[in-house]
């Protein structure tokens, strides 16, 4: 499934399942919330079965990058020498388990290892920025759904017009260095596709699985 078609999907269900107007953040910041649906075979909509990959495997696989991450971003922040040091994180199965949860449960679950991973980093004087292909339209949702799943949030960066009719990958080029051009070194860009990594604008990449393309 494309990414964009997926961030379509996820403004009208979402919209629909918590019965909130979607452009404002009060609003969202207090809706209801349903309890994250249990993650089993019947839970994971057939998606990661097109990806040829239980929900098991996709998380030991996610750990073994995050894993790799941790002690770059250990090193790197430990040499800051005062520069305003940031990450930049996709959101869909990078920040949270989307396709691995049903739009109508919200707050969809984190990836757990990644937002350690962001705390982390957070805790070590670093912004987190996240830059996804996601519609303008469910910007607060997306924002309220990162918070409560405990991310720290330094920015979110949407597609509204005019980056609706963009690539992807060149949308998501721009807004890292809209990034840079506040002052800030990107130690380290993560995502799962290879539209979040085009481009360049990131010291360090770190790619967790999409199984050749699969899984959004």
């Amino acid at each position: 499934m494309h990414r964009h078609t997926l961030g379509v999907r996820t403004a009208l269900s979402a919209a629909a399942a918590v019965g909130i107007l979607v452009a404002s953040p009060a609003t969202a910041s207090a809706a209801p919330v349903s309890a994250p649906v249990a993650v089993t075979a019947a839970s994971t909509g057939g998606v990661a079965d097109l990806a040829g990959v239980d929900y098991g495997t996709w998380r030991r696989d996610v750990k073994a990058v995050v894993d790799t991450a941790r002690p770059y971003i250990e090193q790197r922040t430990a040499n800051a020498d005062g520069e305003k040091q940031a990450i930049v994180l996709d959101i869909d199965n990078t920040s949270l388990e989307t396709d691995f949860h049903f739009f109508l449960h919200l707050p969809t679950p984190a990836v757990q290892d990644v937002r350690d991973l962001a705390r982390y980093a957070h805790s070590r004087g670093v912004a987190v920025f996240f830059v996804t292909a996601r519609p303008g339209i469910i910007h607060a949702l997306t924002q309220y759904n990162l918070k409560a799943e405990g991310y720290p949030v330094s920015g979110l960066y949407v597609r509204s017009l005019p980056d609706l009719f963009e690539e992807v990958s060149t949308y998501k080029t721009a807004k890292r260095a809209e990034i840079e051009a506040r002052g800030y070194t990107i130690i380290a860009n993560i995502g799962n596709r290879p539209t979040d990594f085009v481009g360049g604008h990131a010291e360090r990449t770190f790619k967790l699985p999409d199984y050749d393309g699969k899984l959004s």
